[in-house]
């Protein structure tokens, strides 16, 4: 779909939410859903930009030629991706405390989902980094370049521009899995949802309010990636020419 089409999409989203919402028993509740809506956002971008540091880390320490690295970072990954996320936030939140650390829930929220998601993120970075051309690296060497240069001035920014289409389906994964915070006590919209259909047994209207505004959201993430998508990609044609 393209982002015009998205646009679209999205505008048709919120008019609709906005009217369905107007027409509901809630109306006089726009406080809390709006409460809620910005917990969820700050989860996310503060996931985001945790995930993004532990995927390039973890990526890039399972190419280390130093062992000790690499089986770390292998180790992070399959363990991470090898059970469930909402485990991985019990632990955090209920089990590690019991080891001395005490963990506040946003912490743990934004901890959990950003350590899972970035195993994932991590393997799309060492593929990315793996299909810059070796040409590259030999340009690199013929220069004289240390490897840490080389990563940070020609790979890395090469490597970027074929990473951000995969991340942009990692944003939305991560982005979905910012619900779980809500089995650890976060007033984000899941959770909101949870309490007010508790409390009023508006199941339908309750859940469909929050359905347009997770839709309306991911649809914001999709446009963002795409623009991202758009910007690294100014100049590059088909096959990789410049």
């Amino acid at each position: 779909m393209s982002i015009r089409a998205l646009v679209i999409t999205l505008i048709v989203t919120v008019i609709a939410g906005l009217m369905y919402f107007k027409n509901s028993p809630f109306v006089d509740s726009a406080v809390v859903f709006l409460d809620a809506a910005g917990m969820t956002m700050r989860l996310l971008l503060v996931s985001a930009a945790l995930t993004l540091a532990i995927s390039l880390a973890a990526g890039i320490g399972r190419l280390s030629n130093w062992s000790p690295v690499r089986w770390l970072s292998i180790a992070y990954i399959e363990i991470f991706r090898g059970t469930s996320a909402l485990v991985q936030l019990f632990w955090l939140f209920y089990v590690l405390p019991l080891f001395g650390p005490t963990i506040d829930p946003f912490t743990a929220g934004v901890l959990g989902v950003s350590l899972n998601v970035g195993a994932y993120g991590a393997i799309m970075v060492e593929a990315s980094i793996r299909a810059v051309p070796k040409s590259q690296y030999e340009a690199a060497i013929a220069l004289n370049l240390s490897p840490v240069t080389c990563m940070r001035r020609i790979i890395l920014p090469q490597a970027i521009r074929i990473m951000i289409p995969p991340f942009g389906n990692l944003a939305i994964q991560l982005f979905k899995l910012t619900a779980l915070v809500s089995f650890i006590g976060i007033s984000d919209l899941t959770y909101t949802a949870y309490q007010l259909n508790q409390t009023t047994y508006r199941t339908v209207e309750v859940f469909t309010i929050i359905l347009f505004m997770y839709f309306a959201i991911g649809l914001a993430i999709t446009i963002g990636m795409r623009l991202l998508e758009r910007y690294y990609s100014r100049g590059v044609r088909l096959g990789g020419a410049r």
